[in-house]
């Protein structure tokens, strides 16, 4: 089967994990509002995106999850990949949730790629997920978690990371 030009890009771009953007912003604040309304602020409309970098991979507060950060790659000025994290020094335990790949990239080695840029970042980490994984992701999960210490199984968070 051929692949266009578009799926090469992604190809490319998934070897191009070290061309990485960091912002930070807003977490500190948003952190204080949750607790402040218990969790309720930004349930409904969620959180203001983060900002957009320009260089192929970024790593930004998470758009979602509070105190959580996302890595994200970026084709054609347009996020075709991202994964949120959260990692504990203390507990060497990180978590990783809802990784999305654009359907069009899928198979082009986003994800692989992505994850296996933040267990580079983030050595002698144990990674898990926080949710169950559903049965059509299950050889997505099996194949990204071949040899990766916590095998991405899924595991509550410790008590040194805030909920909200």
């Amino acid at each position: 089967m051929a692949i266009d030009e578009n799926q090469q890009a992604a190809q490319r771009l998934a070897e191009q994990t070290r061309e990485l953007g960091r912002a930070y912003g807003l977490e500190p604040l948003r952190r204080r509002l949750r607790r402040i309304c218990r969790g309720r602020l930004g349930q409904s409309k969620g959180w203001p995106n983060p900002p957009q970098l320009t260089t192929p991979w970024q790593d930004t507060i998470s758009p979602t999850r509070t105190g959580w950060r996302q890595r994200a790659a970026n084709l054609h000025s347009e996020v075709v990949f991202g994964v949120d994290y959260k990692v504990c020094r203390r507990c060497k335990l990180a978590w990783v949730e809802e990784p999305h790949t654009d359907p069009e990239y899928q198979g082009c080695g986003l994800a692989k790629a992505g994850l296996a840029a933040l267990r580079t970042d983030f050595p002698q980490m144990a990674w898990h997920t926080l949710g169950g994984h559903l049965t059509d992701a299950q050889a997505f999960w099996n194949s990204v978690s071949a040899g990766v210490t916590g095998g991405y199984t899924q595991r509550d968070l410790c008590p040194h990371v805030e909920r909200y």
